[in-house]
């Protein structure tokens, strides 16, 4: 099941086309559909892939090029081949692939070369005196550890020049993931907002979603039967990601499940010292797609002292929250009946998931409320903290535009009432802005909107869930 992907899929058409040899690289968090992108737009060429085999204690660098040139083998009919290292590979390869086209797409990149500090240096200088020569030949770069990928392919000055095509690839938006329902036109609003709320916009998430039982079933199959994809799905990621450091890849997440946090804060709820050690293991989060620095904007001045650090993923925080402490439960099958509506904190936290759903699709919201991209200054939650003079303030979302400031209300709850718009002015009353902007407030909501919040017409804009769906 494939959809969406038109601008990555157009970009990689436009990359095929090219009359000279290229490299591409695609990055995101795992089970984003990396590969299958990949294969969907290599269709009609002459393509061929070769993975890294996952990490694990023993692994060795043999172990990784005897797997490699078993998958040469079986890609061009010539014997195996015992290589001593990556050198001797990548010329076989290069020598398969002189004249003619190919795409020849290595997954898991990072894992393939790991062992060998010099494997970036080997590929670098095969493309240059080999793959290069060949016209045809196109060369993508793929893998989950993308500070790896950003260090030694895309920040390295070995391939500066050299890389044609970068994909960042995200969680599919909102309205495209609604299409994982297309042949079941009658399922509610409700319904998919629950199962996003689990599982983002993550696509391999999404597959096992089975349409003909309801969201509930849905969620209680993936996340708290024995055996669900979810249940030691958590576990997986960081192990494969980061091996013997994933307990403390793992802390740091869990320092930010409830609410944002800035670095200083992560420290102290880790019992450390704020350290480059730790800023860039934030920093690697970050560029894995589990974690997302918010900065605090002040009209036109990015305000970089003011940052938090806050969970992108849904999966994660579901995971932390309602899994991770009953696995043992869930491995005896004891809790796959349970009520979800009455797990603890369930309404705070669908809330805290689908605020975290909308900022994620700030492209879609930008849309939705007709702003020009060239007259946008900033878009990103907000906050300020309390002063002697001032009282703090946190906004769901502010989006500010040359001459308008976006107050952005995010809300979930059954019913939403007159109370919403208590809220949304007494953050108004604390924000500065200037006289010369307009300020709008926006209402972002699922659930049962009161009669009395519309016929007030407060919010410039009221736009429910079912809109983001269907936008």
């Amino acid at each position: 099941m494939f959809f969406g992907r038109e601008t990555e899929l157009e970009q990689l058409e436009s990359f095929f086309k090219k009359p000279t040899a290229g490299i591409a690289v695609c990055c995101g968090r795992r089970r984003i559909g990396k590969s299958t992108l990949i294969e969907h737009a290599s269709k009609g060429y002459p393509f061929y892939e070769f993975y890294g085999l996952s990490p694990r204690e023993d692994i060795t660098n043999q172990n990784q090029l005897d797997h490699f040139s078993r998958l040469l083998a079986k890609h061009f009919s010539v014997p195996f081949v015992s290589f001593s290292d990556w050198q001797e590979a990548l010329d076989m390869l290069a020598g398969l692939t002189k004249q003619g086209r190919y795409v020849i797409f290595l997954v898991e990149f990072s894992w393939m070369g790991g062992k060998d500090r010099d494997f970036p240096g080997k590929l670098k200088g095969v493309w240059d005196t080999q793959f290069k020569k060949n016209k045809e030949f196109k060369l993508i770069l793929c893998g989950s550890v993308s500070s790896w990928i950003q260090e030694n392919i895309l920040q390295s000055k070995g391939f500066l020049g050299r890389v044609s095509l970068t994909i960042d690839l995200e969680e599919l938006p909102i309205n495209q993931a609604n299409r994982f329902w297309s042949g079941s036109p009658y399922i509610s609003s409700y319904e998919k907002f629950k199962i996003l709320c689990v599982t983002g916009g993550v696509p391999r998430y999404l597959e096992e979603i089975n349409p003909k039982i309801d969201a509930e079933k849905n969620i209680k199959q993936l996340a708290f039967t024995a055996g669900g994809l979810l249940v030691n799905e958590f576990d997986k990621i960081f192990s494969d990601l980061f091996g013997k450091n994933a307990a403390e890849y793992q802390a740091i997440v869990r320092a930010v499940v409830h609410q944002p946090k800035s670095a200083e804060e992560i420290a102290r709820f880790l019992n450390i010292e704020l350290s480059g050690h730790l800023s860039n293991k934030l920093t690697v989060l970050k560029e894995c797609g589990f974690l997302v620095r918010d900065y605090v904007w002040n009209e036109k001045k990015c305000l970089k002292k003011l940052s938090n650090y806050r969970l992108k993923d849904n999966y994660l925080r579901f995971y932390l929250k309602y899994i991770d402490d009953k696995k043992e439960l869930i491995g005896k099958k004891l809790y796959q009946e349970v009520d979800l509506e009455n797990l603890p904190d369930w309404s705070s936290m669908m809330g805290l998931q689908f605020e975290n759903l909308v900022l994620n699709n700030l492209s879609q919201i930008v849309k939705m409320l007709e702003i020009s991209p060239e007259s946008l200054y900033s878009a990103s939650p907000y906050f300020q903290n309390p002063t002697k003079l001032n009282p703090g303030c946190q906004v769901d979302l502010l989006i500010q535009t040359r001459y308008t400031t976006y107050l952005i209300e995010i809300k979930f709850g059954k019913t939403i009432g007159m109370e919403i718009i208590d809220e949304v002015v007494q953050k108004i009353e604390r924000l500065k802005i200037p006289k010369t902007v307009s300020l709008r407030p926006v209402l972002i909501y699922q659930g049962e909107l009161s009669k009395q919040v519309i016929k007030e017409n407060f919010f410039s804009n009221l736009i429910p869930f079912d809109d983001l769906l269907n936008e």
